[in-house]
């Protein structure tokens, strides 16, 4: 299912990005032409969210013991720096072209039709990548469709920047180019925030009240103490430890373990819960995170 999001997306940014060079080009609208070159880049995110989503299928080997789910993030990563370097491409030449477009010849308005109806195609991308990435919590595809929709703005700005050159402004036009090159560079840097952030075992910490909750429902439980999670790609991982009666037979600890397991695989996704048991010897429950 990741896959046909990654393929859907490849398909429509060959689509827009031919269309809109080829229009951009011959109606002399640096914006359009802009925005085709951000569909370009946006193969390449594509691509490489690709590669990512497929190695991180691989199964768990003696050097990776934990999988190569984060082969997700490493791509994002990658096309991050790819997606900056030509958003600032683009706005050095947009920012060049403000200041010599006096007496240049306005855009033809069809351009400013085609960016409309490619932001129509990308905002149905868009939507159907971002179910995918809720259904999935594939951090591939998230990154893929918070892409998608900063490609359906872009176009839209584009689209007005066309139409204002019309009245004799040719300055909007690649003002508008000039604007789409800060769009890439933002979402580029969103990217590169949310992967770097998941490589380096970053996690939400407001998720972990809610992961004690569910633990303490656990018959057995009489305490949990000391929460950590990380994401691995798509995955999570969870470390407890949990407090319950000290003269408990390790038989039925293991059940509270499954339970554990269980009820946060179905309730939070939780797909790997290494859980830690103690002794409970305060009379006084405790829960803290």
């Amino acid at each position: 299912m990741v896959e046909h999001g990654a393929w859907l997306s490849i398909g429509a940014y060959v689509f827009l990005s031919l269309v809109k060079l080829i229009i951009g080009y011959s109606t002399n609208s640096e914006a359009l032409i802009a925005d085709g070159l951000n569909n370009s880049t946006d193969i390449i995110l594509s691509i490489a969210i690709l590669i990512g989503i497929k190695i991180s299928k691989r199964p768990a080997d003696a050097n990776h013991m934990y999988g190569h789910s984060k082969a997700e993030s490493i791509a994002s990563l990658l096309a991050s720096f790819i997606m900056v370097s030509v958003g600032l491409n683009i706005m050095w030449n947009s920012f060049q072209h403000i200041f010599n477009s006096t007496g240049t010849a306005a855009p033809d308005t069809i351009a400013a039709w085609i960016a409309v109806f490619c932001a129509g195609v990308m905002y149905a991308v868009y939507s159907f990548n971002r179910k995918l990435a809720m259904d999935t919590n594939s951090q591939a595809i998230h990154a893929a469709a918070k892409d998608n929709l900063s490609d359906v703005w872009v176009s839209i700005g584009a689209a007005i920047g066309i139409l204002g050159a019309q009245f004799n402004m040719s300055w909007l036009d690649p003002l508008a180019a000039l604007v789409v090159g800060f769009m890439i560079c933002r979402t580029a840097w969103t990217i590169f925030r949310e992967s770097s952030h998941v490589l380096t075992d970053g996690f939400d910490e407001a998720e972990l009240p809610q992961y004690i909750e569910t633990i303490m429902l656990i018959n057995g439980v009489r305490a949990v103490d000391d929460v950590k999670a990380r994401s691995n790609g798509s995955e999570i991982f969870v470390d407890v430890v949990i407090h319950v009666d000290p003269n408990m037979d390790i038989v039925k600890c293991h059940d509270i373990c499954n339970n554990i397991e269980k009820i946060m695989l179905e309730r939070h996704h939780v797909s790997n819960v290494h859980i830690h048991i103690e002794p409970d010897t305060d009379k006084k429950l405790v829960l803290t995170s």
